[in-house]
């Protein structure tokens, strides 16, 4: 049956998917944690244990083995697969899973329960709305599902406003009256996929193509054909993960040699970059952050269509994305933002006419520039119209009107600004070419001289001298494009890996648009070459003395995003606001209810298991308590302090230990964009440098001789290191220096390394452990919670990944330190549930050596100077956080470590008072926190170290990197 039709600003009424269907009943649901370390669909891990996805978990797995497709004969008398597995009643299939079936000319396919849209918007609402846009006011969420029903004078208006905020974003980017296009070919790697789109022709079924994926002589043969006509973008496009749903696709890659499609992707796409000189444009569907990362040095873009923000469409039985795992808007949302995270120039867009009503199509727009804004990536937005196709289960839902497109497509310009680059597919839009100019796109997307688009096989593209003629018409030039836009072509790092600098070169003019002059040829696509020293390579011994050169990296207001957006993630963050209410009230009550009785009762319960039943408190049934002695002050953190320091003395005696060894920063240059690091610059910045692997060697050498066991390397990210500078620095100070302890690369640096060189961080910690790596540092952690984790580092790796890497060094041998990184926009809340993640990991584990907490050092800090976090943590909390890590990780992880960098002397002697048992080690050199503010020197002799510990009360001892005895001479 058809559901009840809804009325529509324009039109005829347009069915909507609706409310009140139970989720349970939808086909699928959050994507499952599998053995490839795949996300949960909504971006984020348990608290306790990463392990587990956030949603509702129901796994995607292959057809099952009735599926005719696993059969002997594919073809056999059962006749043909299905995307569901199962045949339908008519014999007819669909990669839909839904058989589409007769339908009456003109009547609607049935997408859902009804959904009541919102009232139509009342003539004063269009006026006020409109005099907000044309008076250039901000608009809001509902302002703009207004001007979305505007038509008839209305719309003329919001269309001419439109046009003046493109006009002048072209003008800002030095390009007025030019519109532009990519001349590209279209390659359909695979048209199988997991997901189920109710309105999808390009997704079929195993037996109804060639073969599961096209060849890579099949890749090339597009590939060199659009060379030949001048095309300079290959648009690969394919389903979502087909090897999940369908046997076939798993087989050709195992044949092949491949762990997966996105592996596949990422050969053909280098093949096409080295024989042909094609740039690749990416729309593989849903990646994670590190399958971004591992892609971004085969692309200089990549894409995925945000779609809609309308989860009813994807949860409800009947929505056109129901049994399409892919299609979560939530899993999309962090997609956007994990492109953003990486770096990547990232092009997105709505699809409308689905089943949205205006007030989530708004949403989409808004959800859009919230990303847009927080990481600066998205290059363009598409806004794309629906339109019906046969054998398709909604081809009777009617087309999206070319009106309501041009109020979209004017919405979306005006709501994200004269910067953003709107594009309309021109194969979609009929005749109406100056419609779609007016309202204030500036881009006509990729067309193709050689391939059809294969998602509307019925619609040709048109021809770019037709285009190119149209655009005339209204007033505009038509220049070609590379599928990385102008803005950051310009701007190489950190948008473009280096190893794609030659081939973006190659093929674009001064203005960063193309040449469309140029040669189109294969190039070597390769590592830097060999790295040398450079800039200011004497900092570490400077940075005491001289200090730093400025404030500030060079790219300081562009690096880290919209600072309004990121205050914003800070403020609408519950926990925090709780936490702040609390430091300023705990009186009110540890969780900010109940009163000074229910505080007292839970403090006093805390304590008790604290001095009884450590490991207990981090159990959710006593949250309560732990949350209170969090925010124990007075005689109450005395008596904390004590209980850590008694525990401290049962798990490892009264010595204080240290360790001889040097710190060596290797480079500083880094583009990931951490808002709380002081330390990174851009390769141009005058405090920037590089060491090479001969000075590296030198440093090492020189520490050794100076009675150090060990040297604890780390360095910026650094797009200009090759992939084989972290086993070459290990293998030249193990030359140098045999019995050398190396004890080097944070978690993020590992997983980045890993991803350039295009293997798993099993392999890669594996090759490092054979070159001589000893331990590594468990650096990177600052707090192991998504959701104040972007906030602090923009585009570091998630806290699953670093779950991932330190798991999986100990697994292969290679022991680690814990740490954590508190008072910055963090809260209490957040500290324990970091706690949580460390004890889980040491319990599968046993691999962590320390636990190291590192007050954050706020002077030099972006975040602080932009007026979001503190101004570090506070006495109290440096006292109560070092007890905690005590008492919390007792009986896991036995040696709790403080930084005499960051807390000074006094703050050490305090908190070796308190629990910690380790001042860990002389350093030689420091840099990273030096850059960031701390005034408490880079270096510290052993005697400085000893008398440190004696001002504590208790005797030192020097101690080797894994806490046994230090190397014998």
């Amino acid at each position: 049956m058809t559901t009840p039709a809804t009325p529509t600003a324009h039109g005829p009424a347009r069915p909507t998917a609706g409310h009140g269907v139970d989720p349970a009943a939808a086909a699928v649901g959050d994507v499952a944690e599998t053995a490839t370390g795949r996300e949960s669909a909504t971006g984020s891990r348990s608290a306790v244990d990463p392990a587990i996805a956030t949603g509702p978990e129901i796994a995607i797995r292959p057809e099952s083995a009735t599926d005719p497709e696993s059969a002997t004969d594919p073809e056999s008398a059962t006749g043909r697969e299905s995307a569901t597995g199962r045949e339908s009643a008519t014999g007819r299939e669909s990669a839909t899973g839904l058989e589409a079936g007769p339908a009456a000319p003109g009547s609607a396919a049935p997408i859902g329960m009804p959904h009541t849209p919102p009232a139509p918007p009342t003539e004063a609402a269009m006026r006020r709305a409109l005099k907000r846009a044309t008076d250039g006011k901000s608009l809001d969420p509902a302002e703009a599902a207004t001007l979305l029903a505007a038509r008839g004078q209305d719309l003329d208006t919001l269309l001419e406003v439109a046009g003046r905020v493109r006009d002048r974003g072209l003008e800002q980017a030095g390009r007025p009256g030019v519109v532009t296009y990519s001349k590209k070919v279209f390659i359909p790697l695979t048209r199988l996929c997991r997901d189920r789109c109710h309105y999808c022709t390009f997704a079929t079924v195993p037996h109804r193509l060639p073969a599961a994926f096209l060849e890579r002589d099949e890749v090339l043969a597009i590939a060199r054909e659009g060379a030949a006509q001048g095309c300079k973008e290959a648009l690969f496009t394919l389903g979502d993960r087909p090897e999940e749903r369908w046997p076939a696709a798993r087989r050709w890659l195992d044949e092949r040699g491949f762990d997966s499609t996105l592996d596949y992707v990422r050969a053909c796409a280098v093949a096409v970059l080295e024989e042909t000189g094609l740039l690749p444009h990416l729309n593989p569907g849903v990646l994670s952050w590190a399958e971004l990362q591992r892609l971004k040095p085969v692309a200089p873009s990549m894409g995925m269509m945000l779609e809609t923000t309308a989860t009813r469409l994807w949860s409800e039985p009947g929505g056109p994305h129901f049994g399409s795992p892919d299609k979560e808007p939530a899993v999309r949302l962090r997609v956007l933002d994990d492109a953003g995270r990486v770096a990547v120039p990232f092009t997105t867009g709505i699809l409308i006419g689905i089943g949205e009503d205006l007030a989530e199509r708004a949403d989409s727009i808004f959800a859009i520039r919230r990303s847009a804004r927080e990481y600066g990536h998205i290059q363009e937005v598409i806004v794309q119209n629906f339109r019906a196709k046969p054998d398709t289960a909604m081809r009777g839902m009617p087309d999206a009107e070319l009106h309501e497109l041009a109020a979209t497509v004017a919405v979306a310009r005006i709501v994200l600004g004269p910067r953003m680059r709107v594009q309309a597919p021109p194969n979609l839009i009929d005749d109406e070419f100056g419609l779609l100019l007016r309202a204030g796109i500036d881009d006509w997307g990729g067309v193709s001289p050689v391939t059809p688009d294969h998602v509307n096989p019925e619609r040709p593209w048109p021809q770019i001298e037709e285009l190119a003629r149209r655009s005339k018409v209204a007033g505009f030039e038509l220049r070609e494009r590379l599928t990385i836009y102008p803005e950051y072509v310009r701007r190489g790092d950190p948008w473009l890996d280096p190893r794609l600098r030659a081939h973006v070169d190659a093929l674009r003019d001064d203005a960063g648009l193309a040449d469309e002059n140029a040669a189109v040829r294969g190039r070597p696509w390769q590592e830097p070459e060999e790295v040398f020293s450079s800039g200011r390579v004497d900092l570490h011994a400077a940075i005491d003395t001289e200090g730093r050169t400025g404030d500030r990296r060079g790219d300081f207001d562009e690096v880290y995003g919209d600072w309004s957006e990121v205050a914003r993630q800070v403020r609408k963050d519950p926990g925090r606001e709780r936490g702040t209410e609390d430091e300023r009230g705990r009186e009110r009550g540890a969780q900010g209810r109940g009163g000074p009785e229910r505080l007292g009762d839970d403090l006093r319960a805390g304590l008790r298991l604290a001095e009884g039943d450590p490991a207990s408190l981090l159990e959710p049934r006593h949250e309560d308590a732990a949350m209170a002695l969090f925010h124990a002050d007075g005689a109450a953190l005395d008596e904390l302090c004590r209980i850590a320091d008694g525990l401290r003395r049962d798990a490892v005696g009264d010595d204080i230990t240290y360790v001889v060894n040097r710190n060596i920063n290797f480079s500083n240059v880094c583009y990931v964009g951490c808002r709380f690091c002081a330390f990174a610059q851009r390769e141009r910045d005058a405090d920037a440098y590089r060491l090479s692997v001969d000075q590296v060697a030198d440093r090492a050498e020189q520490a050794w001789r100076d009675g150090a066991s060990e040297v604890c390397m780390q360095g910026g990210i650094d797009p200009k290191l090759p992939v084989t500078v972290y086993a070459d620095l290990v293998r030249a100070i193990k030359a140098r220096v045999p019995g050398m302890h190396v004890h080097a690369y944070s978690p993020m640096e590992i997983v980045t390394a890993a991803a350039k060189a295009g293997v798993s961080v099993r392999e890669w910690l594996t090759e490092l452990r054979a070159a001589g790596l000893d331990t590594i540092p468990g650096t990177a952690a600052e707090i192991l919670d998504d959701e104040v984790r972007w906030v602090l580092t923009k585009g570091k790796l998630p806290a699953s990944a670093w779950v991932d890497v330190v798991s999986t060094a100990h697994e292969v041998g290679l022991r680690s330190s814990s740490t954590m990184m508190y008072g910055h926009v963090d809260h209490p809340r957040q500290w324990l549930g970091h706690f949580r993640v460390l004890a889980g990991v040491q319990d599968r584990t046993s691999g962590f050596t320390e636990f190291v907490a590192l007050p954050f050092v706020h002077t030099n800090a972006p975040i602080y100077l932009a007026g979001i976090a503190k101004a570090g943590p506070s006495w109290r909390e440096n006292r109560v956080v070092h007890a905690m890590a005590r008492v919390l990780l007792h009986g896991r992880i036995a040696n709790i470590q403080c930084s005499w960098v960051k807390l000074g002397d006094e703050g050490a002697t305090a908190v070796l008072n308190g629990g910690c048992n380790d001042l860990g080690g002389t350093l030689m050199e420091e840099t990273i926190s030096r850059m960031a503010g701390s005034e408490h020197g880079s270096a510290r002799t052993v005697a400085q170290l000893r008398e440190l510990a004696a001002a504590a009360g208790r005797p030192a001892r020097e101690r080797s990197t894994v806490y046994g005895q230090p190397v014998r001479r």
